[in-house]
């Protein structure tokens, strides 16, 4: 049982992203809290697509959710390992901006996080590579050189770029950090979480999915979600 504390409980969820018969870029569409065309404010008319890594594997040791992770109830969810993800990545991305005109919208993680700088020098990469292509999603990483690198990304991208950082606190409430930079972050918060918040309208019933609300990468406000 060892092995399992830094992992994900489902050992064969783990899926090999050199040889996967399918795409790691999934539909949003396969995902109802995701949806896939976006009809929200910001990103209109984009497709949204999500990736799915090993929880734990790529985690800090420090979330907070390390034990009752959410990928605990996912017994038949994809996980893609991160040898051979990126040139995976960079091909599907490739495809998927010739095959939707108006560009994508990339969730990241449904489960996992940003593993290391180089992953996230990917993602900026690509961000430059694909003026159409947006990212948004959530991690647990906090006061590292990944979170300042992370920090960083959402900055030079502010407009096609939105990482939240999980913790309890109120928008630009000053993070954990590195070197001379105030980390202003928005923040995805838990239900106990009392300060300025609004919350997940998909949660609550007020919209069906992510493409049609967007909330999470249109205000900086601290969201809170019900589960996380």
């Amino acid at each position: 049982m060892g092995a399992m504390k830094v992992s994900t409980i489902y050992q064969k969820g783990i899926k090999s992203s050199y040889d996967h018969p399918s795409s790691l870029l999934k539909k949003g569409s396969s995902n109802k809290k995701l949806g896939f065309k976006v009809s929200a404010k910001k990103w209109t008319g984009k497709r949204l697509y999500s990736l799915t890594l090993v929880e734990r594997e790529t985690c800090p040791p420090s979330c907070h959710h390390w034990i009752d992770c959410y990928g605990n109830n996912m017994p038949f969810a994809h996980r893609f390992s991160t040898e051979g993800l990126i040139p995976r990545l960079e091909q599907e991305i490739k495809e998927l901006m010739l095959k939707h005109k108006e560009g994508i919208v990339i969730r990241l993680h449904v489960l996992g996080d940003f593993y290391s700088t180089e992953y996230v020098e990917f993602w900026q990469d690509m961000l430059l590579t694909h003026p159409k292509l947006c990212i948004f999603g959530y991690t647990a990483r906090r006061g590292d050189n990944i979170a300042s690198a992370l920090w960083m990304l959402n900055k030079r991208f502010s407009e096609r770029c939105v990482i939240r950082h999980s913790g309890n606190y109120e928008a630009d409430v000053q993070s954990d950090t590195q070197g001379p930079f105030k980390e202003d972050w928005s923040y995805a918060a838990e239900e106990s979480f009392t300060g300025a918040s609004f919350d997940c309208p998909e949660q609550t019933g007020t919209l069906k999915d992510c493409a049609s609300c967007g909330l999470c990468w249109i205000t900086p406000k601290t969201v809170r979600f019900t589960t996380h």
